[in-house]
């Protein structure tokens, strides 16, 4: 039934399955599904819910050639219908929401309202609010680069060599000699 499929995704193998199934249904055969389809086809799209790849791993060309078109064609029609109603509930909640911030701008309270108004301005299309982040990028030619790694590297090769400290044993040091005439800066008023 499904020779040809090299697809190794459930959802792939039952549309094919499903298609096959439709064809032979135009030459009189039964795709009416019984209590065990429904049972088989809601199994199968709730594995596949839970973990595609797994679900799809196991659904090998042999296991899927036991099920009976009704079960496939049953799974193909939940499958389907699962990935677009994720799709047009993330559209539902999104309008929602809008929906619901647009009522919220007109609220009494203005922090209720600068919120909602804010988060209006973030929505994507909108994107007054969109926080955006800058960088700059500075070209340097690799010998500028190599240059500027040299001088830094030999900075940390060759220390700067520091004097060593002078001690004063026992001497007293004159500040007026030092500093020179410090009488005028004792007039000053400092703010403490």
């Amino acid at each position: 039934m499904l020779e040809g499929t090299d697809s190794s995704d459930l959802k792939e193998k039952a549309e094919a399955a499903c298609n096959t199934a439709q064809e032979l249904a135009k030459h009189g055969l039964d795709l009416e599904p019984t209590k065990e389809d429904k049972n088989i086809a809601a199994a199968l799209s709730t594995s596949y819910a839970g973990d595609p790849a797994k679900t799809s791993k196991k659904a090998t060309n042999r296991n899927i050639s036991k099920l009976t078109p009704a079960s496939l064609v049953l799974t193909d029609a939940i499958l389907q219908e699962f990935g677009h109603s994720v799709a047009e509930n993330a559209v539902h909640i999104r309008h929602l929401v809008t929906n619901k911030l647009l009522i919220e701008s007109e609220n009494q309270d203005p922090r209720i309202r600068m919120r909602a108004l804010e988060l209006l301005g973030k929505i994507s299309d909108v994107g007054l609010f969109a926080e955006k982040s800058e960088i700059t990028v500075t070209h340097q030619s690799t010998d500028d680069l190599r240059a500027k790694l040299r001088s830094k590297l030999e900075k940390l090769v060759e220390p700067v060599e520091i004097e060593d400290a002078v001690v004063i044993e026992n001497q007293t040091l004159d500040l007026q000699e030092a500093l020179g005439d410090i009488e005028d800066v004792e007039d000053e008023e400092y703010d403490d």
